[in-house]
């Protein structure tokens, strides 16, 4: 029973009490009937000034209250003049004022948040109170390729590739490092948030590629150039000294003659060999940048082909060009994507052996290359470690094929990769970017 409805009962029993009373007076003292009428009068005149008095603060509550369940914090009220009522209206009105201040506060530190996170370069994923990926921003979705709702939901654990294995093994406040296909290099960084008062993980994936290419080739530059200027020097003085020596070979015995020219030319040869040996490290460190100038990309392919089909033939390995019926013409420097697709379809050659296949395929929409074996399969772990500089799989591998490969199409803005898909072959395919004319 509501505390209005009690009021009312009980004044109308007590003016019921006091009418019942005033008429047993009417017929015995009618002088104080009519006082008690008078008094029955003022009695119900100050009930109603009571109950209006009374009610209208609960009104007033009411009427605040059902407002900041709506989340209506515009209402205000005005000081009806009576003492009590208008500092229940001030003291209301203060409390929605601040109510505003903070909701429309919240609102816009939210929404700069919000667009902080959107367009952070930085990779964000918030987790819920499961721990699963409740949203992503566009740099989350760039990182891991792939569109937010493919994974939304999903245990950081369950993402697919390198990343999953990664992410369940990520400890909050320990950041790890994360490599994929030797190219592109990831710091994976947990922590926490309070929503609500408990505690809610997020995960912060930096890229680190570019940052960590440009110290790593300062530091094997400044290296490679000390040595090539050393031993140059060397070589240079070297070959001098061991040329003038053939001056003497005349002056030997007839029999000691060939032994000693043979032993000065392969000295000669192999000063000349550690010479071209440095010389293709500095090669790498002086790559100029590139020039691009319109180039048919389908007879650049064609030459590479004709270039390697002898050596092909004694192998057994077979090509396959499989081009796009519109011919690509695009702005880049040719000689650079020369040499680039060469030292690629080189590696294919190595990889297959003897008796194999390569394709080399096109497409215009988007415009795409890519040179395609059955040779043997990338492992996890060279996976990771391709365009390292100096590393190779090779017996006697320099380390910096891959590398120039990696340089040049940077250096061009090309997007690539190398991997071996699931059916068993390895590709290397590069995206163009949106300079290319078609035919």
């Amino acid at each position: 029973m509501s505390l209005r409805l009690q009021y009312l009962l009980f004044v109308a029993l007590i003016h019921a009490v006091l009418i019942g009373l005033a008429w047993q007076l009417r017929t015995t003292n009618l002088p104080l009937f009519f006082g008690s009428e008078v008094l029955l009068i003022a009695s119900v005149t100050l009930a109603v000034r009571l109950y209006r008095g009374f009610v209208r603060p609960f009104e007033l509550i009411a009427a605040g209250t059902a407002a900041i369940q709506a989340k209506d914090f515009s209402m205000k009220f005005v000081p009806v003049g009576q003492r009590e009522m208008d500092q229940l209206i001030t003291v209301y009105n203060d409390m929605i004022d601040a109510l505003r201040q903070e909701r429309v506060s919240q609102h816009e530190k939210s929404f700069l948040l919000e667009r902080l996170i959107q367009a952070s370069p930085a990779g964000i994923l918030i987790l819920d109170f499961d721990g699963r990926i409740e949203s992503a921003n566009a740099a989350a979705e760039r990182i891991l390729a792939q569109p937010a709702d493919s994974f939304l939901g999903q245990l950081p654990a369950e993402l697919p590739g390198a990343w999953g294995p990664a992410l369940a093994s990520l400890v909050e406040g320990q950041p790890q490092a994360l490599r994929l296909s030797g190219l592109a290099t990831y710091r994976a960084h947990a922590t926490h948030f309070l929503d609500r008062g408990f505690s809610r993980r997020f995960i912060l994936l930096e890229e680190l590629t570019q940052e960590l290419m440009q110290q790593e080739k300062q530091a094997y530059g400044q290296l490679i150039r000390m040595m090539s200027h050393e031993i140059n020097n060397s070589i240079g003085a070297i070959n001098s000294i061991l040329h003038s020596f053939g001056h003497y070979a005349p002056q030997l015995a007839p029999d000691d003659q060939p032994d000693f020219t043979q032993a000065l030319e392969v000295s000669i040869a192999r000063n000349t060999q550690l010479a071209n040996f440095i010389a293709n490290f500095a090669h790498l460190v002086r790559l100029p940048p590139p020039a691009p100038q319109p180039t048919d990309l389908h007879a650049l392919l064609r030459g590479i082909c004709r270039l390697l089909q002898p050596q092909s033939e004694e192998r057994g390995i077979k090509w396959h060009l499989e081009f796009s019926q519109s011919s690509l013409l695009l702005p880049l420097d040719a000689q650079q994507l020369e040499q680039t697709l060469l030292n690629v379809a080189k590696n294919a050659l190595e990889a297959i052996g003897r008796d194999g296949n390569i394709w080399v395929r096109t497409t215009a929409q988007p415009p795409t290359l890519i040179i395609e074996n059955d040779g043997a399969a990338l492992t996890p772990e060279v996976s990771q470690r391709l365009f390292t500089p100096f590393f190779s799989t090779k017996r006697d591998g320099q380390g910096i094929g891959l590398t120039l490969v990696r340089d040049v199409l940077l250096a061009h803005g090309f997007r690539f990769q190398l991997a071996t898909n699931p059916a068993g072959l390895t590709a290397f395919e590069v995206t163009f970017d949106d300079g290319v004319f078609v035919k």
